[in-house]
């Protein structure tokens, strides 16, 4: 018999083509019909097909990391490319305090491992920890100090494990989920009684049946599995001479289970630790001579478990850079898994620079959460780097720089078919604010599409007609008060030249010795519109009149404004001076350390306007104005 392909999942189609097959072959009759009980053979059998065809889609679908949607599933085929999924990251804070112990005479203080103190963040209090004990010597006024420690948001936590020999597949799987995996620690003792410390595994070089080193690989439910070697590649957990099985032996895991970044932003804590010192050969508890603990650094860069998307994106890249950092996508691959608190990262060689700086790679980080990463994870972000970096290139940390796009929307609609002009304005600004949230924006390199803008905006309702969408480019220059300054701002698009100058405007500051509000602009220096000039102003009956027509200079082609040293006095903004630009191209770009922000504040402006002619109110058209698609240039300030 001939097979027949049956290439749709639809069960009614499934069923016509059954049907189909069996008017082609006369050996049965009688079936074409609702009431004969062939025709419940046949829903059987496309009922079977559909879900054979629908298991058979979904099991395919998990086969690939591109389609499969469960988690275990994306983790075992990213574990085939060697990429281990960042797990939860406990938010760290760095404190410093002290113990008077010249009361009691002690020579060394050991701080215990596990909990340290309690942190208060605006939405609890949390428990933080170590997950190594510290010990520190007193001096000679019998005080210790424990400088700059670093205490991990959440709760120590311990499992042992007995090795069987007789389990020739034992699984040593840690219970509990939220695990930061960065804070494990295992500890062996084998059958001849001897404590042994093992590492977490790095990388495969001096690697050898002695190595003490253990392996975490995330498995189902978000849980992790503690792998061993087996004598040949790492040593078996527990094993000796005599045992090389390293039956009897006993494996110790401690942990920290973290809440991740809700634990961000503690910085006062109290303590909760355990202070000891040697008496009698044993440890004694210290209970009063403890200091307050000052905070050197608040709790930050806590984290959750690595998403799919991310695993998704990451995994084939990381692979691709094989552990090294030699090209700019290698770093953009790498810094996600060093550094959990990373939503995109920027990178490109000092070569692209004018001009160019050869042997550097400048690196710009946008956090998850705040606006900048601090110097502390810069250094420990490079400290990470150097095992992966190529010997002779630097690395450069640059912050980030926001790039704000603000619109002013006039939105034509019919009010015969719209719901209240409130409404539907409330549903215009949620659109856009989710837009300004989606990946077109939120990376850098991304860009802002202006036709998608005004496309999402069209399609907010039914009652929308059109819309007319103006944008501007804005940086915030932060001033460097009563003190000579010079400033350069880059928006990394080409801005419009007209003629008669106000393509850029400002908010208002002040110079000591000039008398009122001073506003910068521009004018350009020839019909090209290539560069100009920034002239500072005040306005006199609502006229500008100038008062210094050569304050800097601007570059309309790169998209530069530099300013020549001026001392400013004070701003009309806090700490910022508001600078707007107008963009000679509505499809905007954030490059290099450029991150773009859709401005869906009040900087922004949503019009509602009643489309006459659609509503049959002016058929005409003879008393419609439509709106202007150009900023004005006759207002002269922001």
């Amino acid at each position: 018999m001939a097979l027949n392909q049956f290439t749709n999942l639809d069960f009614n189609d499934l069923r016509t083509q059954i049907k189909d097959y069996l008017r082609a072959n006369s050996t049965f009759t009688d079936f074409d019909f609702e009431g004969s009980n062939f025709s419940i053979l046949i829903d059987t059998l496309a009922y079977n097909s559909y879900i054979t065809a629908y298991n058979t889609n979904m099991a395919v679908n998990e086969s690939f990391i591109d389609s499969a949607t469960l988690r275990e599933n994306v983790v075992s085929l990213a574990r085939n490319i060697g990429y281990v999924p960042r797990s939860k990251k406990s938010s760290v804070a760095k404190v410093s305090f002290s113990v008077d112990v010249s009361g009691i005479n002690a020579k060394t203080i050991k701080l215990h491992k596990g909990i340290v103190a309690v942190g208060n963040v605006q939405n609890g209090s949390y428990m933080f920890s170590i997950p190594d004990d510290i010990t520190a010597n007193a001096d000679v006024n019998g005080l210790v100090t424990f400088d700059n420690i670093s205490l991990y948001e959440g709760t120590l936590l311990t499992k042992q494990f007995p090795v069987d020999s007789s389990q020739t597949d034992a699984k040593y799987i840690l219970p509990n989920v939220n695990i930061d995996t960065s804070t494990i620690r295992v500890e062996v003792l084998n059958a001849a009684g001897i404590n042994e410390t093992y590492n977490k595994y790095e990388n495969i070089f001096q690697v050898d049946k002695d190595s003490r080193l253990f392996l975490v690989q995330e498995i189902d439910d978000e849980k992790y599995q503690l792998l061993f070697g087996d004598g040949t590649l790492g040593k078996k957990a527990g094993s000796t001479k005599s045992v090389p099985s390293g039956h009897g032996s006993t494996i110790k895991a401690s942990y920290i289970v973290t809440n991740g970044e809700s634990g961000d932003g503690a910085a006062n804590f109290v303590f909760s630790g355990k202070l000891t010192y040697m008496l009698g050969g044993g440890d004694t508890d210290i209970t009063s001579g403890v200091s307050l603990l000052t905070t050197v650094q608040s709790s930050e860069n806590g984290s959750d478990i690595e998403s799919l998307d991310s695993i998704k994106y990451l995994a084939p890249r990381v692979y691709a850079s094989q552990q090294r950092a030699v090209t700019a996508n290698d770093y953009i691959s790498l810094i996600p898994t060093l550094f959990g608190n990373v939503e995109s990262v920027s990178a490109y060689g000092g070569e692209e620079l004018d001009p160019p700086e050869y042997g550097k790679v400048y690196i710009t980080i946008k956090p998850k959460n705040g606006e900048f990463i601090s110097d502390v994870s810069k250094t420990a972000i490079k400290s990470g780097l150097k095992q992966y970096t190529v010997a002779g290139i630097k690395q450069e940390f640059i912050d980030l720089k926001y790039l704000y796009v603000e619109y002013n929307s006039t939105v034509s609609y019919d009010p015969g078919r719209a719901e209240a002009s409130e409404g539907l304005a409330s549903n215009i600004k949620a659109s856009i604010e989710e837009y300004s949230k989606s990946s077109d924006i939120n990376q850098f390199g991304g860009r802002l599409k202006y036709s998608k803008l005004l496309n999402i905006i069209d399609r907010v309702s039914d009652s929308v007609t059109s819309n007319i969408t103006v944008l501007k480019m804005r940086r915030n220059m932060v001033p460097v008060y009563n003190a000579f300054a010079s400033y350069e701002l880059c928006y990394g698009n080409k801005f419009h030249a007209d003629q008669e100058g106000f393509n850029i405007r400002s908010s208002s500051f002040k110079i000591e010795g000039v008398e009122g509000n001073i506003y910068l602009t521009d004018f350009p220096d020839d019909e090209t519109g290539a560069t100009g000039t920034i002239k500072f102003f005040t306005i006199v009956d609502e006229k500008p009149n100038y008062i210094n027509n050569n304050a800097g200079i601007v570059d309309y082609i790169k998209g530069e404004v530099r300013l020549y040293p001026i001392s400013i006095s004070s701003t009309s903004l806090t700490n910022r001076i508001e600078i707007e630009v107008i963009p000679e191209s509505n499809d905007i770009v954030a490059k290099q350390n450029l991150y773009i922000v859709l401005d869906t504040t009040a900087n922004s402006k949503l019009t509602l306007l009643e489309d006459i002619i659609t509503s049959g109110y002016n058929k005409s058209g003879v008393t419609y104005v439509p709106p202007s698609s150009f900023v004005s240039t006759t207002k002269y300030t922001r």
